[in-house]
């Protein structure tokens, strides 16, 4: 198998998310040069301190942009709240994990840039959320790309337009190639896209399946590397409290690295929809 580093990887992921349906704006890289020409510099102060403050600053606002992306574009609808007469994306139940410190990037920097009076109320929180995340992927190591910048805010938000975008940790190859399918993406861009699992962490209720109830003949998924089963036991016994979290990546997972790939090839991927990229033989 070859493993792509980590810089081609970053920007085949980023171009990746450039050819989901963003916004109908036109995008392009001097976007604020007339109204907020600082901007980049702005947001990047702001997701440094607050990944001061925590270091799940990073997969937070990695994985948010993500499932923002994944539902009708990326257009910071995620952002939404729910009001009385409307439950929106953020509360769906596919939602629910993302952590709040990724929302709170996106305040943080959304305030800094409006503290600035020629800046105020005109960057998008839908190009903050673009900026941040590759801040935070270049500041866990991986490197500094240009974004393109111009997408709108999403006016509206319906935790039932989430149902059915977002993968599970179940996903065999089949459901993976046809969700990112819907998103014109193909099964290189996919595997590419599942490479941000070098970061961040899981629930360990996401892996019960593959460590106690397999299937009928195995209770534990032969996959798995042995090794790593009795480490995952360990971490994730069968009466844990349903919010511990373990890492994606148990060898770097604070890094932006290729090691995520390395790891499949040793039967060290978290998810089934991990391990299948390396499993199955296409």
């Amino acid at each position: 198998m070859v493993v792509m580093n980590k810089t081609n990887l970053l920007l085949l992921i980023l171009s990746l998310f450039l050819a989901i349906n963003l916004s109908s704006a036109q995008l392009r890289g001097d976007f604020y040069a007339g109204t907020c020409p600082n901007v980049e510099q702005i947001v990047r102060n702001a997701v440094q301190k607050k990944i001061q403050q925590t270091f799940t600053t990073i997969p937070a606002t990695l994985r948010l942009y993500f499932h923002d992306c994944f539902v009708n574009g990326c257009d910071a609808s995620v952002m939404i709240a729910s009001t009385n007469t409307n439950k929106a994306e953020k509360d769906h139940e596919d939602n629910l994990s993302l952590a709040g410190d990724g929302f709170d990037t996106v305040i943080k920097a959304k305030e800094a840039v409006d503290a600035v009076p020629n800046c105020r109320n005109k960057v998008s929180c839908a190009d903050i959320l673009t900026m941040a995340t590759r801040d935070v992927v270049n500041l866990a190591g991986g490197p500094q790309y240009a974004v393109e910048l111009g997408r709108r805010d999403g006016l509206s938000s319906s935790a039932s337009s989430v149902t059915g975008k977002l993968p599970k940790p179940t996903f065999d190859l089949n459901q993976l190639n046809a969700l990112f399918a819907e998103n014109g993406l193909s099964p290189n861009d996919m595997i590419a896209l599942s490479g941000a699992h070098t970061l961040g962490f899981a629930h360990c209720t996401k892996v019960f399946n593959r460590l106690y109830n397999f299937n009928k003949t195995n209770n534990v998924d032969p996959t798995i590397n042995k090794d790593y089963v009795t480490e995952l036991k360990a971490s994730c016994p069968q009466n844990i409290d349903p919010r511990v979290a373990i890492n994606m990546d148990p060898n770097t997972p604070r890094q932006f690295d290729n090691v995520y790939y390395k790891n499949l090839q040793q039967g060290k991927g978290l998810f089934t929809s991990d391990q299948v990229l390396f499993t199955d033989t296409r």
